[in-house]
């Protein structure tokens, strides 16, 4: 693709790179053929070829965002599914980010939604907020009738039937290994995730240790940024992140790690992003460090011994989440995992189109997702499973809000495949 910006403008490091990007788009329009909002829309300007054509015009001629474009790109689930089928190698997700940013700075939302972004951006990353905020939406979900806007009423049913109790796993701490130590990694914790369900953590511990792992909880150490970053408040983000890379370094530089372990999957694409989201900044060399030992749980689990298990005849339909298997290319390790732990592993139809959780998509577009949602459960419930697995928090509150098959974690059933309890949510 043609660009046309000026020498002043290209003295931007953000541009620099958006200016890369599209000139690498050749236009053969691939990426629409796996676009879930264009599958659902039908509109051209809805798939990640027209989002560039949009992109390119706003910032080539330095315009203010105006309202077609910022619902266009607002609808993109960012799921990265165009970056999979990219023959051209187009890295859409820094363009995007780029434009969200950009929309960010300069334009002015409707009041009612400024308010719910700044409300989501201050409740979501922070556990006690999070765990606060469930409890009020349990108490409103019998009048969600009266709500004025379908956004409210998504925030309304996104709260659990049951807001699991703080776990002192997620305190900072150290978890020695059982047995003779192999590895010593640093699991982040999360957020959202920490407030959502306490079993995943909990169950990560029990199966690194389990495999020889020391795993440590870093002081200082939270929220990755993801949320914010995605609604391109940049500052906000990248003022998190910049807790982490710390925390992370530290620990880094005092006791050595081998791995920064992440199981939300969501989260593991943008911590393996921040050597790109700080290259300009003071921490830029720090950052490009946490990025180089961030791992998927499964990446790790892949190198320990993790030892087989006998056919349980438990039938798991694996739901890959778009952040793992298009944001980090992780297709195979959690299926191959979980065959060699002695479960039937079934995918549905479709695998690579996205759920519509896609971090806080479920709230602020709430028609489009539960058109994705209604679609991945109709796939996934095809295949009689017993019990749907995924790696990523955000999926499995989406998935299980629409159907009656327990959803469970990918390490949670390794956890009890290896000696560790029977999952919770199996006993419902």
């Amino acid at each position: 693709m043609k660009t046309e910006f000026s020498a002043e403008q290209l003295k931007s490091p953000a541009i620099q790179r958006s200016n890369e990007i599209l000139r690498s788009c050749v236009h053969c329009g691939f990426c629409t053929a796996t676009c879930p909002t264009y599958q659902v829309l039908g509109d051209e300007l809805d798939s990640p070829r027209g989002r560039i054509y949009l992109i390119k015009d706003m910032l080539e001629n330095d315009r203010d965002p105006d309202r077609e474009t910022v619902k266009h790109i607002d609808r993109c689930l960012s799921c990265l599914a165009c970056m999979t089928t990219c023959p051209s190698g187009v890295h859409y997700m820094h363009l995007v980010d780029h434009a969200r940013e950009y929309i960010e700075d300069r334009y002015q939302r409707p009041m009612f939604e400024r308010v719910l972004r700044w409300t989501l951006a201050r409740i979501l990353p922070y556990p006690n907020r999070f765990r606060i905020a469930m409890l009020g939406a349990k108490i409103a979900k019998p009048f969600k009738w009266a709500l004025p806007d379908a956004r409210l009423r998504a925030m309304v049913d996104m709260a659990p039937k049951n807001v699991p109790p703080v776990s002192r796993n997620d305190d900072p701490q150290t978890f020695p290994a059982k047995d003779k130590p192999v590895k010593r990694v640093a699991l982040m914790t999360g957020c959202a995730q920490k407030a959502l369900n306490t079993d995943i953590n909990d169950a990560t511990i029990r199966l690194l240790t389990r495999l020889g792992c020391e795993v440590v909880v870093a002081k200082g150490a939270g929220c990755c940024g993801a949320l914010t970053h995605h609604m391109g408040k940049t500052s906000e983000s990248h003022a998190t992140a910049a807790h982490n890379i710390r925390a992370w370094t530290a620990e880094m530089d005092e006791g050595g790690l081998d791995a920064i372990v992440i199981n939300t999957s969501g989260c593991g694409t943008t911590v393996k992003d921040y050597g790109h989201m700080f290259r300009t900044e003071a921490l830029a060399e720090d950052a490009a460090r946490v990025s180089a030992i961030a791992m998927d749980v499964s990446e790790l689990l892949m190198q320990l011994d993790l030892p087989e298990g006998t056919p349980r005849g438990t039938r798991v339909a694996y739901h890959a989440a778009c952040s793992l298997q298009h944001g980090q290319q992780i297709k195979t390790h959690p299926k191959t995992l979980l065959k060699n732990a002695g479960f039937e592993v079934v995918e549905p139809a479709d695998a690579h189109l996205c759920c519509g959780s896609a971090g806080t998509y479920n709230l602020m577009q709430p028609a489009i997702s539960k058109q994705l949602k209604t679609r991945k459960v109709q796939t996934l419930e095809a295949k009689s499973p017993d019990i749907i697995a995924t790696g990523n928090i955000g999926c499995m509150m989406q998935i299980g809000s629409g159907t009656g098959v327990p959803v469970v974690h990918t390490v949670e059933l390794l956890d009890w495949a290896t000696g560790g309890p029977k999952p919770p949510a199996l006993h419902d």
